[in-house]
C-alpha cells in the first residue's frame, strides 16, 4: 500500500509516518516507481507507535516496542526492552499521582480554612 493508504488506515498523516520512518521507526519498501510501499506488518507498526503516543509516551519510548513486533512477538509488550520502558512509564506516573495528591492535599487544607474564615465572619 502507498503511504497515503497507510496514513488513512492508521488514523495518522503522510507527514508523520515519513517522520517515524525518519527516526527509523518504520522502514518503506521502495516500489519500482519510487512510490513508498507498505504492508499489513507495517500498518500493525504504526498503529502500535500511535497508541503509545496517545497515552503519553514520547517516540523514542516506542522503539521497543516495534523492535518486539518486528521480532514476531504477538503483543510489543512482550519483549525486555518494553517491560523496562513501562515499569519506567509507571514509575513516573506513580510520581506524578504522588504530587497531585500532595498539591490537592494542600489546596483542600487551603479550602477548609478560607470557609471557616469566611462562615466566622
Amino acid at each position: 500500500m502507498r503511504i497515503s493508504e497507510l496514513a488513512e488506515r492508521a488514523g495518522t498523516s503522510a507527514r508523520a509516518l515519513r517522520y517515524y520512518e525518519q527516526h527509523g521507526l518504520l522502514a518503506a519498501r521502495r516500489a519500482t516507481n519510487g512510490y513508498r510501499d507498505y504492508d499489513e506488518s507495517d500498518l500493525r507498526l504504526v498503529r502500535e507507535i500511535r497508541s503509545l503516543l496517545e497515552i503519553g509516551f514520547n517516540l523514542e519510548d516506542t522503539r521497543p516496542f516495534v523492535e518486539c513486533l518486528r521480532s514476531g512477538r504477538a503483543t510489543g509488550a512482550e519483549c525486555p526492552g518494553s517491560i523496562e520502558v513501562l515499569g519506567r512509564k509507571l514509575a513516573d506516573l506513580d510520581g506524578c499521582i504522588a504530587r497531585l495528591l500532595a498539591v490537592r492535599s494542600v489546596v483542600s487544607q487551603e479550602l477548609e480554612q478560607a470557609t471557616a474564615m469566611e462562615e466566622q465572619s
